[in-house]
């Protein structure tokens, strides 16, 4: 097969170009990104001269860029790419309807257009909204109703692909996950955040009371979950990928700091942010009875694992929070 990966110099896109590659060595993998903050080449080392990867710098969006990717003949593409962080979007939500809206539907499009078997619409649990404290967790039936710019930005996105599928027969499906961490993970995200900052000793900020709570999914757990869905899932299903792994944020940052052996007085509770959803959990059942997925982590070898890797991976570590990622060079960027 051959397989457009958008977005797959970030965080989850990165690992599942990773485990494209080593699950299938005959597949080609075209890896593209805009390499915008959130794209990292370094992420790619280790597969960067693999004869099966390609790289290619293009915007989603970007029609003219990516229809010659289209055109010379894809067996399906895998969409990742997209803005994601929450509190970007608060501040600028036109990029995220650019990126995640009108970059979906420009890919849509050529997706039709030139007969692509299979589009994977990568999204998240928070289309769905919040829970309560005794709410079931979301089904792929839950009714979407997202409560910041970024998630109203996938829902949008979702549903383009949904139309896709049900006015022209593109063959879709949606995955939505839970919150994922692991090596790799951009460090404005709370635990690769946590981690930086607990190792210099500076002090760690938590939202409100600490108490949001987050269904915790292992990257390479879902990069198993996207394989599945891509080879095996129905047209024009959604699947729900979730680890099982509820926890409020006070507990991610108290596990962080025990295991670094830092004291809890770092941690700083600061103003929470607007619309901040009180509780995600993902009922992964479907996908699990359908196509036979199973985590290979729970939560606390995952997140043990994950630290030791920031840990033993300064220079990474280092290289990006100083900004000095931006500047590698490779052939094609």
């Amino acid at each position: 097969m051959k397989i457009i990966v958008t977005g797959g110099a970030g965080f989850i896109g990165s690992h599942l170009v990773r485990h494209l590659l080593r699950t299938y060595p005959d597949y080609q993998i075209v890896n593209v990104d805009r390499l915008t903050y959130a794209g990292n080449l370094d992420n790619l080392e280790d597969v960067w001269d693999h004869p099966g990867h390609r790289f290619v710098r293009a915007d989603v969006g970007d029609a003219a860029a990516m229809e010659p990717l289209i055109a010379e003949g894809v067996d399906a593409i895998v969409h990742l790419a997209a803005e994601s962080h929450v509190d970007r979007s608060i501040a600028q939500p036109d990029v995220f309807v650019s990126t995640n809206v009108l970059g979906t539907q420009t890919l849509l499009e050529l997706a039709k257009k030139y007969g692509v078997r299979k589009f994977v619409q990568v999204s998240t649990d928070e289309v769905y909204g919040t829970l309560g404290p005794e709410d079931a967790p979301f089904t792929e039936n839950s009714p979407l109703a997202p409560n910041s710019p970024y998630s109203a930005s996938k829902a949008g996105a979702d549903l383009l692909v949904r139309a896709y599928y049900e006015t022209y027969g593109v063959p879709v499906n949606i995955t939505r996950c839970s919150n994922n961490y692991g090596p790799h993970q951009f460090p404005e995200k709370l635990i690769p955040l946590m981690i930086a900052r607990a190792e210099a000793g500076e002090p760690l900020p938590v939202y409100g009371d600490g108490l949001h709570v987050r269904d915790w999914l292992h990257v390479e757990d879902h990069c198993r979950g996207i394989d599945l869905v891509l080879h095996r899932g129905r047209p024009g299903e959604v699947y729900n990928i979730g680890g099982g792994g509820e926890r409020t944020n006070l507990e991610v940052v108290q596990t962080i700091l025990a295991e670094l052996g830092k004291p809890e007085t770092l941690i700083r509770h600061v103003e929470d942010r607007p619309g901040h959803d009180r509780r995600y959990a993902i009922d992964a059942s479907k996908i699990r009875r359908e196509l036979g997925w199973q985590p290979l982590y729970d939560y606390e070898s995952g997140i043990r694992r994950t630290i030791e890797w920031y840990r033993t991976h300064p220079v990474w570590l280092e290289r990006v929070r100083s900004g000095a990622y931006r500047q590698a060079v490779r052939p094609g960027c």
